[in-house]
């Protein structure tokens, strides 16, 4: 199964850069283009930060597929 995400979706419906988006997480730019990339899946702490900060639920964001 991988790990689909629509952060990069909602941050530029937002106008936030992944360096605002970091900063606002407390993680750094590359983890947020890792997570928009498909290549490291967050925890669940840092799934709902991101959720938040993008005014979205976590199941909007993140979803596995086969």
């Amino acid at each position: 199964m991988t790990l689909v995400t629509k952060i990069k979706e909602y941050r530029v419906k937002k106008d936030i850069t992944q360096g605002e988006l970091a900063e606002a997480v407390g993680v750094r730019r590359e983890t947020i283009t890792h997570l928009e990339n498909g290549k490291y899946n967050p925890s669940l702490k840092l799934a709902f930060d991101i959720a938040k900060v993008l005014d979205a639920s976590v199941e909007e964001l993140f979803k596995y597929e086969d």
